[in-house]
């Protein structure tokens, strides 16, 4: 295999420059010709397609967002899409392909698979939804960007004595939620993964002022509702005055972390490997500080679990 291509797919997440760059340098370490498909899956369909070189890919680790662009396409969920963007593939003489995203863009991947394309999965999505990897490219900057927020809004609900609830990302997953109102010392966390009771939720605040406490920081994974309709219910139930924060997409930006830098780089590497060995219709991943592989299958029959020990901790550190 002589022809690589890299793309990134779906929602952006920090450190997907620094995956690119991994693809980039290692394809050429071991004299293969890499190209960039832009725009993801629509820009593959459209021939949005350049050979990357070493200096294409300088000075990109430290940033956020993805120099690849990317994008959502409706056409390639169709199999005239995707024999389009196979065409496209074939014409630039690319043999393999390596695709950074989440669980979309691994579907599709696989999809190119079956139609005789290599191709290797990175995980790069900062909800920390793909199983097969203990982490997820993006993650860890999105969870230090929102501990900040909360150390920030802690400060001014102590000094107005108010509540604060604080919307995060996490549709389907609530590790950003549970992880960072641990690290944030939040008194209560909801998940979209969690059977909520607003009764709890009352009790632990009643608590709390009975001992005194003038200020409360509820970390809300906008997969379980609205934190808006969270605020008001609170207010219906209790005499606390309430405020609510949706941190919303300044989450998915900024300068990647050194974890984010790493790990991106390891996995990119790992998958120019993985296709360089013949392997196909794989995802990376890094289980326990090694890496490791699984076919898309397994990764798409594995539901995701958050760690419901520190669920526990949580609830436990937050009396």
């Amino acid at each position: 295999m002589r022809r690589i291509a890299v793309l990134t797919s779906g929602g952006d997440s920090p450190g997907m420059n620094a995956a690119v760059r991994a693809v980039v340098r290692k394809a050429i370490y071991h004299d293969c010709k890499v190209f960039g498909v832009y725009r993801g899956y629509a820009g593959m369909i459209e021939g949005d397609i350049k050979e990357l070189h070493l200096g294409s890919v300088g000075d990109i680790i430290h940033r956020g967002g993805t120099m690849l662009h990317s994008s959502r396409s409706e056409e390639f969920k169709t199999a005239e899409g995707q024999l389009k963007a196979v065409e496209q593939l074939k014409k630039h003489g690319i043999e393999g392909v390596i695709v950074v995203g989440g669980d979309g863009s691994y579907r599709g991947a696989q999809k190119l698979s079956e139609h005789g394309i290599a191709t290797v999965g990175a995980p790069g999505t900062i909800d920390n939804d793909i199983p097969g990897t203990d982490f997820t490219i993006g993650f860890d900057t999105a969870l230090n960007t929102i501990i900040q927020s909360i150390d920030k809004i802690r400060d001014t609900a102590s000094s107005h004595e108010r509540t604060y609830i604080i919307e995060v990302m996490g549709r389907h997953a609530g590790d950003l939620a549970l992880l960072s109102g641990l690290a944030g010392g939040a008194e209560t966390i909801l998940l979209p993964e969690i059977e909520n009771n607003m009764g709890d939720i009352i009790d632990r605040l009643d608590r709390g002022a009975k001992r005194g406490k003038k200020h409360s920081i509820i970390v809300v994974a906008e997969g379980i509702g609205s934190g808006v309709d969270v605020a008001k219910d609170i207010e219906k139930r209790t005499n606390l005055e309430t405020r609510v924060t949706v941190l919303g997409h300044i989450q998915r930006g900024g300068s990647p972390t050194g974890f984010d830098r790493v790990l991106a780089s390891r996995l990119g590497a790992y998958a120019v490997d993985l296709l360089l060995e013949g392997k196909s219709g794989v995802a990376v991943g890094l289980e326990k500080h090694q890496l490791v592989h699984y076919p898309f299958e397994e990764i798409f029959s594995k539901p995701h679990q958050i760690d419901k020990q520190i669920y526990e901790l949580s609830g436990q550190l937050s009396i």
